[in-house]
């Protein structure tokens, strides 16, 4: 087996587990449903077995997604000194972010300030003169702009940039991505306490149900991250902790390959 079917075997157990904990089901429900035995199932998820083709569709069937998601797999290893942090407004990304680059010894940068510096105008303006359109364009140049000056650093996106399919894809493909999830009443006590007031779309009596669909209509797309760390119930030190903890075992994992 060589080095890139050894990753792409690691990266589909992992997504495998991922999704099987995240539905709260046990080793042999899953394996029950998929028509598999349990030691097999075990095998996949540590990144030892090479499923069938028919396996994998039984397998995505069973787990509730398309075998195309299943197995949409990053082709290479990316660099753990590269990192891209996803989630929406209160996730997180501003307050982790620059600890976990004092940690690594590398820059942080929002993709959104580097937007506004490079266009001269405020994210607002942008989307009033240019439209969704104007903003997605900036936001896709931004970004290679970044890869280009980086080969470490540590990088908070834009919430929307999941809905981008093009630059979320190059996003995946060029650094490691940690998505930072929370509750929606999680989301909305940290933005009211950093004191900014402003209605989500909708308007105020509407806002909790409008944040609430945002996370379940982006859930799936957030889920293709390389890490899902849910600050929820964690202070800012228990997620730098559990960020740190995998980003080492990636590093690892990525040697003994």
């Amino acid at each position: 087996m060589n080095m890139d079917n050894k990753h792409l075997l690691s990266a589909l157990g992992k997504r495998v587990r991922r999704l099987r904990m995240q539905q709260n089901r046990s080793l042999k429900s899953l394996a029950e449903q998929a028509g598999l035995s349990r030691r097999f199932l075990v095998e996949i998820e540590a990144g030892r077995a090479n499923p069938s083709l028919s396996k994998l569709a039984s397998l995505s069937t069973a787990i509730g997604i398309s075998l195309s998601q299943l197995c949409d797999l990053p082709l290479s290893n990316k660099p753990n000194d590269r990192i891209g942090l996803l989630g929406i407004r209160g996730a997180g990304k501003s307050s982790i972010g620059p600890k976990l680059a004092s940690m690594m010894n590398a820059d942080f940068e929002e993709l959104d300030d580097t937007i506004e510096n490079t266009s001269g105008m405020t994210l607002r303006e942008i989307f009033e003169t240019e439209g969704r359109e104007g903003f997605a364009r900036r936001e896709a140049e931004a970004l290679e702009a970044w890869f280009a000056k980086n080969k470490k650093g540590i990088l908070a996106l834009p919430g929307s940039i999941v809905n981008h399919t093009s630059t979320y894809d190059r996003l995946l493909n060029g650094c490691t991505t940690i998505w930072l999830s929370a509750s929606a009443e999680t989301h909305w006590e940290r933005v009211i306490a950093q004191g900014d007031l402003r209605p989500l779309e909708g308007g105020d009596k509407n806002a909790m149900n409008h944040l609430q669909d945002l996370l379940k209509n982006r859930k799936e797309l957030y889920s293709r991250a390389d890490f899902i760390c849910d600050t929820t119930n964690s202070s800012i030190e228990d997620s730098l902790a559990e960020i740190e903890t995998f980003l080492t075992g990636r590093a690892l994992s990525s040697k003994q390959q």
